[in-house]
């Protein structure tokens, strides 16, 4: 499996919950392991412990990328670098990848744990990707494309192409977004917010309908609906996607994986 996972791209679903409590669901995050290097998607509540459930260790993680500032997506970042600290330094590079704000939320962080957190400037590299506009960097083994959705002012949403053409996007919360739309255009894999079913929509934040509507708009491959509120549970979240949608469709779970 290893060697195999060595030229695949594979997502891990690691958290498909909310801020709300669960046993069933932490926070959001999402695993990305491009050719054998591992990118993690948000860090809400538990995703620390979902890591090393899918047998990834906090010293395997190389790209740390932030959707938004909110706890549900943010919470374990301070708790994931204290981590590292521990029990010994970490001695691989971490890139923390954000929209505009991530250096000051960072110097926050470190306000309140001051270099407990702080894994040092030879490990520690912070990028921040433009939140006014699309945004572009190409790394040794992918480029990540980033737009600004409608959420927070710092929130973007992230598209990874492989070496090998392989497209997974990461929505992050958002509402109904054209940049989204233009950011997944034609992507393999699609992981979309679907936070409440469409009766209960509010805004910030996209219904099963909506998200269908986005990814058959972008003509994704697959889509994948997370970010589940407990008022999804009861509802019929697939039959409001195929309304706009009619492809390969998946309700996240934690734990899931999935090969691009």
């Amino acid at each position: 499996m290893a060697a195999a996972k060595k030229n695949n791209t594979f997502v891990t679903i690691l958290g498909s919950g909310t801020c709300v409590p669960s046993l069933a669901r932490s926070s959001c995050s999402v695993l990305l392991n491009v050719g054998g290097v591992n990118l993690l998607f948000d860090s809400g509540a538990g995703t620390i412990q979902r890591l090393l459930q899918a047998g990834v260790g906090i010293f395997d993680l190389s790209y740390l990328f932030l959707s938004h500032f909110h706890p549900d997506h943010s919470g374990e970042v301070a708790s994931l670098f204290f981590s590292m600290k521990y029990p010994e330094q970490r001695r691989r590079p971490l890139c923390f990848v954000g929209g505009r704000g991530l250096v000051q939320f960072y110097s926050g962080l470190k306000g309140v744990y001051g270099n407990w957190i702080d894994p040092g400037p030879d490990i520690l590299k912070l990028i921040e990707m433009d939140n006014l506009d699309f945004d572009r960097i190409v790394f040794e083994d992918f480029t990540l494309v980033s737009a600004p959705v409608s959420h927070n002012p710092e929130s973007i949403a992230y598209k990874v192409s492989d070496m090998n053409g392989k497209s997974f996007v990461y929505s992050g919360d958002t509402d109904f977004s054209e940049n989204l739309i233009s950011l997944s255009k034609d992507a393999d894999l699609l992981i979309c917010e679907s936070a409440f079913p469409d009766d209960l929509k509010v805004p910030g934040h996209l219904t099963p309908s909506l998200a269908g509507k986005i990814a058959t708009r972008a003509n994704v491959k697959k889509l994948v609906l997370t970010h589940f509120y407990p008022e999804c549970e009861g509802a019929d979240i697939k039959g409001e996607c195929r309304k706009t949608y009619s492809g390969p469709l998946v309700l996240a779970k934690d734990l899931m994986e999935m090969r691009l």
